[in-house]
């Protein structure tokens, strides 16, 4: 009997997990999360970073380190670390905007104007907000440190990559769930971990790719920011809300065949 009902409550466990406006939800979140990983608190000092993840030198990192087992294990962990703490963040703003549900439509309003202002100052239309909290010394300590060295510098990123972060936190408020916005924050950390992960196993071949998109950083993260404007607006003006009407709709047309 529990056997035939397990496919059907992890039926109902993804449907309430991924349905709805989380259909257009979760690909913001990603985006971010890429952005992210393009600002200037990240993407300059990224040999820095696998350095302490991994316990070896900036110098073989940058080289291309032939220990590929370990800057992969190193990158993953200090990924993993950071994806804690970005995922513990959607879960508290999922479950606040489930204590405020009956406020929805005032809340999505409001969040829209804020996700608007902080795309602005993440174009850097407006100058505020840019700060960063820099560790500057961290011992390269090694594999075995990496994911508390990933939960250390999340938090040091928090000022930097705030109006990007914020948008995922605040999609995760208006979706009202502690499942949801947690699922967010992992998707925020997943966008902004996998070329954590890449440059851990290629940086060489990653280098290139990498030097080009920093002397392009501004015009990426002037279209971070303005497609952050967008979805504010979309809230806003509640075509957000309706998006999400018609893919239900939509869905509904569909049923699971067993």
């Amino acid at each position: 009997m529990l056997t035939a009902a397990l496919p059907l409550d992890l039926g109902s466990w993804a449907q309430g997990a991924v349905g709805g406006s989380m259909a257009l939800a979760l690909p913001v979140a990603l985006l971010a999360g890429l952005v992210s990983f393009f600002s200037p608190c990240v993407v300059p000092l990224l040999p820095g970073y696998l350095s302490y993840a991994t316990g070896l030198g900036a110098a073989e990192v940058v080289e291309g380190s032939t220990r590929k087992a370990r800057m992969l294990a190193g990158s993953s962990l200090f990924v993993l670390g950071f994806a804690v703490i970005f995922v513990a963040t959607g879960v508290v703003a999922g479950t606040l905007g489930q204590l405020l549900l009956e406020y929805r439509v005032i809340i999505s309003r409001v969040l829209g104007v804020v996700i608007v202002l902080l795309g602005l100052m993440f174009a850097g239309v407006l100058r505020i907000g840019q700060r960063e909290l820099r560790i500057h010394r961290v011992p390269a300590v090694g594999v075995a440190a990496a994911p508390l060295l990933g939960v250390v510098f999340a938090i040091g990123w928090v000022p930097c990559v705030s109006p990007t972060l914020a948008v995922v936190v605040n999609l995760g408020f208006n979706e009202g769930s502690a499942l949801r916005g947690g699922l967010l924050g992992f998707v925020y950390a997943l966008g902004l971990g996998t070329p954590f992960v890449i440059a851990g196993v290629a940086f060489t071949k990653m280098a290139a790719a990498v030097t080009l998109l920093r002397r392009r950083q501004q015009a990426i993260m002037r279209l971070g920011g303005f497609l952050m404007v967008a979805v504010g607006l979309l809230l806003v003006t509640g075509i957000w809300d309706r998006s999400i009407g018609v893919l239900q709709q939509w869905a509904a047309q569909f049923t699971t065949v067993i």
